[in-house]
């Protein structure tokens, strides 16, 4: 019988590096970033930690020695002949190295760890990703290959499918967007940090019709880091650590993009992850029950279709119940991305699910830096990482709460 990971595994410690175009630092300089303030946080030293693990895609095969192996996070933190792991799993590298890292933990095999997501994605030179699928589908359906090109049709899908026109669907991107760029604009290590109009996101220039320039998140180089210990031990180290009620990484089959009968304005496998997530936490409804949602937002399409497949509201309800009533806003019903999201804090591949809990950690306590972002008695909060496109995700859901 599967046992549950519920209150067995604490953080003690968390970091986060400045997000944005860190042309001043390389990718063993990002780990160090986040590590250093994880470690301070938690108030131990690199010597302590038993085991590491590393969550990137892509931006660290941009070193000298290639693609990114244990070495480079241990040359970096000048750990001694410990074990450090690489895990990745596109945009859900982050949530994968916090899932391994706290799994070592709940299996007793270790009693101090580190987790640490990391990607560097300036650096490749190019102005998006670059080719994602590198092969036939670009080859076949050019745009619609991209992230971009997908998002755009889960977008249009869904306007189809609820009665949206044009001109009112784009406007309920933009306000999603709207929201993103405030909660950016007063997060200090936030990428974006400039405020934005409907009118402006409405009319920004087209990246893939309907998705506009605000619409999609930017590429972004930084780290995030925890470190994690039993829960029995966690006093030890602070008063207000947190505790993780429950993961869950779904893998989709992939054929959404040979199904002409696809429907794109639900994540399927973000469904199922939720329902392994709750059940685990003992959350019966999500809307009431969690305080907050960082939710895998690389484009606006993507939180609105991600907070109807989290079970936050009702499908094809999305306009009603959070736009209408600005329940995603910290003083709202339901708070989602009030980071900024990836939208407007930045999407390094490999640090944004790791970074998303960072933001639940600091909630909790009762640290988001400005006033315009903390809220209220929060105790409980959910982290939803996603990777691939419509049709073909891996997501990963870390709900995270005070003991």
């Amino acid at each position: 019988m599967r046992e549950s990971i519920k209150d067995k595994v604490a953080i003690v410690g968390m970091g986060c590096t400045q997000f944005g175009e860190r042309w001043d630092a390389d990718v063993e300089q990002l780990i160090k970033e986040a590590s250093i303030e994880a470690l301070e946080d938690a108030g131990v030293e690199i010597k302590d930690i038993q085991a590491m693990w590393v969550g990137t895609g892509r931006g660290s095969q941009q070193v000298p020695m290639g693609p990114c192996s244990g070495i480079i996070a241990s040359s970096a933190l000048q750990t001694q002949y410990i074990p450090v792991t690489v895990v990745e799993n596109l945009c859900c590298s982050g949530q994968e190295a916090l899932r391994a890292a706290a799994l070592g933990i709940a299996s007793k095999c270790y009693d101090l760890v580190l987790a640490i997501g990391v990607e560097k994605l300036k650096d490749t030179g190019f102005g998006s990703l670059g080719e994602m699928y590198p092969g036939k589908w670009e080859v076949v359906y050019g745009a619609l290959g991209t992230p971009p090109g997908r998002y755009a049709m889960a977008a249009t899908a869904y306007f189809s499918k609820f009665g949206l026109s044009p001109e009112e669907g784009k406007r309920v991107l933009a306000e999603i967007s709207v929201k993103s760029h405030y909660y950016g604009a007063r997060n200090p290590k936030a990428h974006l940090k400039r405020e934005i109009t409907v009118e402006e996101a409405v009319n920004a220039p087209i990246i893939c019709w309907p998705l506009g320039l605000y619409d999609c998140c930017g590429v972004t180089d930084g780290a995030s880091a925890a470190v994690l210990v039993p829960t029995e031990e966690a006093k030890k180290y602070r008063d207000d650590y947190v505790t993780i009620k429950g993961f869950a990484v779904s893998t989709g089959p992939g054929w959404g993009k040979e199904n002409e009968d696809y429907d794109f304005t639900y994540w399927a496998e973000t469904r199922e992850a939720a329902k392994v997530a709750y059940a685990e936490a003992g959350i019966k409804d999500p809307r009431k029950e969690l305080g907050l949602v960082e939710l895998h937002d690389c484009f606006s399409i993507a939180e609105l279709i991600a907070t109807e497949s989290l079970f936050l509201c009702g499908h094809g309800k999305f306009r009603e119940e959070f736009t209408e009533k600005r329940a995603y806003y910290h003083d709202g019903e339901m708070p989602v991305d009030v980071s900024g999201g990836l939208k407007s804090f930045g999407h390094p591949i490999g640090a944004s699910g790791c970074r998303e809990v960072y933001e639940i950690y600091k909630q909790i306590q009762g640290k988001a830096e400005e006033p315009s972002r903390q809220i209220k008695d929060i105790t409980i909060g959910l982290a939803h990482n996603q990777g691939g496109h419509p049709g073909r995700f891996v997501p990963g859901i870390a709900i995270i709460s005070a003991p």
